[in-house]
């Protein structure tokens, strides 16, 4: 079975249409990487620094320090499918992420998309 084209696409191509979707809804760009922070467990410098390194998801998520152990509570559908179950752990990683600037997007409170 083939990789997901989006495993091996860089991540920093597609960070800018987080901030936009959230930015088009009067959201800030602070706010989307808040949502990328609290799932990966990067830190300010840490998320900047694979933007600029242009790695891919794959490696994206790799690395990142630490996925939040909330993330089982992140429920839902993104582009007609349920994050909760897509089988693949990296394309349910990705989704996790989509659904996240989604609910910013569709201006829920930060407390409810960061599941406190």
């Amino acid at each position: 079975m083939s990789a997901h084209r989006i495993f091996k696409m860089a991540f920093a191509k597609v960070y800018p249409l987080y901030v936009q979707k959230a930015e088009r809804k009067k959201r800030t760009k602070k706010e989307v990487d808040q949502v990328i922070r609290w799932l990966t467990g990067y830190t300010p410098a840490q998320l900047q620094k694979q933007i600029d390194q242009e790695v891919d998801f794959e490696t994206f998520f790799a690395k990142a320090p630490a996925m939040n152990p909330a993330t089982g509570l992140i429920k839902g559908v993104v582009c007609g499918v349920r994050v909760e179950e897509v089988e693949d752990p990296l394309m349910r990683k990705i989704r996790y992420l989509d659904k996240l600037v989604d609910e910013l997007a569709k201006g829920w409170p930060m407390e409810k998309i960061l599941r406190q």
